[in-house]
């Protein structure tokens, strides 16, 4: 027969990962104790702690070094808002009184009743009663234990299954498009007009030329984000534009992909409207190019559990640097870069991934609009 302690904590990790969606973390050097994440719940992070607690001195030292294992999770993952509740099963010390910071929260359960009706967690899970519920089950505990083992191994299962799906390759049509667009329209520039590097050229071809996009000329927010400037600027953004643009492509699919990209672009161009000089002249894709880094950072972040933190260590010094030498470099639109970001970013968030959550997306679609219609009040009626 399988020890009561160990099936109560079966129970509350199998409720975790099966209904409110946790994933496990693997923590070095860690025993008797089980830590889950779910950045979309009220707690972040759920640690089960089995090992048995005796008094305020090993306590102490357990919320210790709970906090610095938190810390280094939330530098690794960015979510610095994180709220962590650690479930201690069956423990000798009574810590219900102990829990002074809200980022921390220490309860401990003896059995499903207490589990349950703990105020930390039925406030935060709503459909608790419904969900843990093992009181019906008429089998042994070591049926039972099957049970949890086959289910949370099946949502593995499923989990690998989708991240396998996001990581499959598949032919990136639209960049190769978009790359097929921007070229075309550097060599027409050269047959139908004076060069690249022709002011006259590229106002003509549509560049974000400030005086005529002002004056009613609002089709440059757009045109100007497929011209280029030289031979040299259209080969660094194409070949950015093609690393950057294939895995947007692969994670959120053409349609959302052409979205992202166009409204980049459109809110890099804004940035440039209502924050630079009245006589500015811009022409790039950097500004789209940089919503698509947007992009990967918002699923690098939010999707972790799939891919990992790889593309966010990966996504940020990029976006640093890049920014550095726009801001050290004269000629350099930065202010599109800027926008073009934050764009990504927030139209990323709403268009979501797969099955995100709809406050996330409906939040992420309310903030895009805004954004643009203050850009829109920055840049032409202020």
């Amino acid at each position: 027969m399988i020890d009561e302690k160990e099936m109560l904590s079966m129970k509350i990790i199998h409720y975790f990962i099966i209904n409110e969606n946790y994933a496990p973390i693997v923590i070095k050097g860690i025993d008797d104790e089980v830590w889950l994440e779910n950045k979309n719940n009220a707690y972040s992070i759920i640690r089960i702690v089995t090992k048995h607690i005796h008094n305020k001195e090993q306590y102490d030292y357990d919320v210790l070094k709970t906090k610095h294992i938190a810390k280094q999770i939330k530098r690794r993952t960015l979510d610095f808002s994180m709220n962590v509740l650690s479930i201690y099963i069956d423990n000798a010390y009574d810590i219900e009184n102990q829990n002074l910071n809200s980022k921390y929260i220490s309860i401990t359960v003896n059995d499903d009743n207490e589990f349950k009706n703990n105020s930390f967690v039925s406030k935060s899970y709503k459909n608790i009663d419904k969900n843990f519920n093992y009181d019906n089950e008429t089998i042994e505990n070591f049926d039972l234990m099957n049970k949890i083992t086959f289910d949370i191994g099946n949502k593995n299962l499923k989990e690998s299954e989708k991240r396998e799906k996001i990581m499959k390759s598949k032919l990136p049509i639209v960049t190769y498009v978009l790359l097929i667009i921007n070229i075309l329209v550097f060599i027409f520039m050269y047959i139908l007009g004076n060069g690249s590097e022709s002011s006259e050229t590229l106002i003509n071809f549509g560049a974000n030329y400030l005086p005529l996009t002002k004056s009613g000329d609002y089709y440059r927010l757009i045109t100007s984000a497929f011209l280029h400037i030289g031979i040299i600027h259209l080969l660094l953004n194409m070949y950015s534009l093609y690393i950057i643009g294939t895995q947007i492509e692969y994670f959120y699919g053409k349609v959302k992909y052409i979205i992202i990209y166009l409204f980049s672009a459109l809110m890099g161009s804004l940035f440039t409207v209502a924050l630079s000089s009245s006589n500015t002249l811009a022409a790039g894709a950097s500004g789209a190019i940089f919503g698509l880094l947007g992009a990967l950072l918002y699923f690098g972040y939010h999707y972790r559990g799939y891919i990992g933190n790889a593309i966010i260590r990966q996504v940020i010094p990029i976006v640093i640097l890049n920014l550095y030498i726009g801001f050290v470099t004269p000629g350099i639109g930065n202010y599109a870069h800027i926008g073009g970001l934050v764009g990504g970013y927030i139209i990323a968030m709403g268009l979501g991934f797969d099955k995100e959550d709809k406050v996330s997306r409906i939040n992420g679609i309310v903030i895009s609009i805004l954004l643009t219609i203050f850009m829109i009040y920055m840049g032409f009626i202020r």
